[in-house]
């Protein structure tokens, strides 16, 4: 046994035969037999790596810029949806005997299929009745209305969802449902009562168009009209002022804790239309940060696409990009630009606001953020009113005689 373990090599010369004889030059004494390994080239040093040619800094354009801009305007309506603020669907539904929104009527400009491929994410639903109607048959025409809207979300609900808040509108969005927000109604359904206003508002009202009312008139807001515009603010209610007088408009701005709307005015610089604005009411709505929701109307701003683009350049320039949207104004009766005939056409205006420069963060304000803004800010000064002010009792007689 002991000539066998003097023979048998031990443990640390076994570990030295296993290494490189590069590393350890003894080993190649110890066991000579063994081939030496070839030495490994030395390393090039970091600075000696050869440099790959710079590019020019317009090789490579960013692929927004060089997109098509019709599918650069899909794209981005993907991420920023339309919030469309005014639809006249309710009062042409009530002439169809039937009808699907979710499959597609031909009978109307919008309906879920095409609102998805126009990417519409929130749409306001006219209650306006037509000219005439006053009183009580105003009210319960507004009533019938809101009953007639309610069964028709109720009915699609793949495609429509009836909100109530700012934050109720980004949830119908982001579960891939169109927002339904109830307004503008007309200043005649009120019946010139408070008391009707706050049971409207429970039933989901969020705008009143205060044309037409006796207490906001050429002269401006009568003493009644002030306490209906607070009562508006503590409640919730946007104030669209679109047809109102310029006295009406000018009260309405230092009145109103919330911001103002215009649901359906345009520039009257550029198209000398009675609902459009003047460039120095346009300069005043930026500056107390209300919303000009500009319609794609031929008579308020022309034929085609471009008309409408420069509407929306003008209103920018004057007010600012945070006071201007957009308003469809579909199945209210009225004629369309070319190229903007349903509710699937927004891409090609958006197309036309891209060729023309403007921003995505213009954009995104434009179709979205400017009417989130708003509604954000009704809600709060809502909260905040109803922790100062208590429901309002009075009553035209009694202020305005």
């Amino acid at each position: 046994m002991a000539d066998l373990q003097d023979e048998l090599k031990t443990t640390a010369e076994v570990g030295e035969l296993d290494r490189p004889a590069a590393v350890w030059p003894e080993a190649e004494q110890l066991s000579p037999e063994l081939p030496r390994l070839p030495e490994l080239p030395e390393l090039a040093k970091p600075s000696e790596f050869p440099k790959s040619p710079e590019l020019p800094e317009s090789a490579e354009p960013e692929p927004d810029a060089a997109a098509d801009p019709l599918e650069r305007a899909h794209a981005f309506l993907a991420g920023h949806p339309v919030a469309d603020g005014y639809s006249g669907l309710p009062w042409a539904l009530r002439h169809l005997p039937w009808f699907d929104l979710e499959l597609g009527e031909s009978a109307v400009d919008t309906d879920v299929p095409r609102m998805r491929e126009g990417h519409v994410g929130a749409l306001f639903w006219s209650l306006h009745l037509p000219e005439g109607l006053a009183g009580d048959r105003a009210v319960g025409a507004t009533l019938e209305q809101l009953d007639l809207v309610t069964t028709v979300v109720q009915a699609h609900p793949e495609g429509l969802r009836m909100t109530r808040s700012a934050s109720a509108v980004t949830d119908a969005r982001n579960c891939g449902r169109v927002a339904v927000v109830l307004g503008p109604a007309g200043a005649p359904a009120l019946g010139d009562s408070l008391g009707i206003l706050r049971g409207l508002h429970a039933l989901g009202l969020r705008v009143l168009t205060l044309a037409g009312a006796s207490w906001a008139s050429e002269a401006g807001l009568t003493r009644f009209g002030e306490e209906v515009l607070r009562e508006m603010n503590r409640l919730g209610v946007l104030a669209d002022l679109s047809g109102t007088s310029e006295a009406t408009i000018s009260r309405a701005f230092v009145a109103s804790k919330a911001p103002v709307l215009f649901t359906r005015s345009a520039a009257r610089a550029l198209r000398p239309h009675p609902a459009n604005l003047p460039d120095d009411v346009l300069a005043e709505l930026g500056a107390a940060k209300g919303l000009c929701l500009v319609p794609l109307t031929a008579e308020q701003t022309g034929p085609s696409v471009r008309d409408v683009a420069d509407h929306l350049d003008h209103v920018r320039t004057l007010a600012g990009p945070e006071c201007v949207g957009l308003s469809g104004t579909y199945d209210s009766g009225a004629a369309h630009p070319q190229d903007l005939a349903d509710a699937s056409c927004y891409p090609n205006l958006i197309a036309e606001l891209f060729s023309r420069g403007w921003s995505e963060t213009d954009l995104a304000l434009l179709t979205w953020g400017n009417v989130q803004r708003v509604l954000r800010s009704a809600d709060f000064t809502a909260r905040a009113a109803q922790q100062r002010r208590a429901p309002s009792s009075a009553k035209i007689a009694e202020l305005d005689g």
